[in-house]
């Protein structure tokens, strides 16, 4: 079962391919994005990365959170649903 991850603390000029490539590295990558403003285009800081396999992603957590991309030092954690607003 897919695994999706939070990457937050983005630098804004990591792009999808900086994520795709940087994690793909602990196990098949099914997609990466990185958010952007709907106005502007620019990168909000954060984005999401999913892995086919809860192992993997389970790795590039314990691998990746705190560490350096882009000068900037990334939190990666499992993604949680989106609370719906009342």
């Amino acid at each position: 079962m897919a695994t999706k991850l939070y990457v937050g603390n983005l630098a804004y000029s990591t792009d999808k391919e900086t994520l795709q490539n940087r994690f793909s590295e602990y196990g098949t990558v099914l997609s990466a994005t990185v958010i952007t403003d709907k106005q502007t285009g620019g990168s909000k800081g954060f984005g999401f990365v999913e892995f086919e396999d809860d192992s993997c992603a389970q790795k590039a957590v314990s691998a990746l959170n705190g560490k350096e991309v882009d000068g900037r030092r990334i939190r990666v954690s499992e993604a949680r649903e989106r609370e719906r607003e009342r």
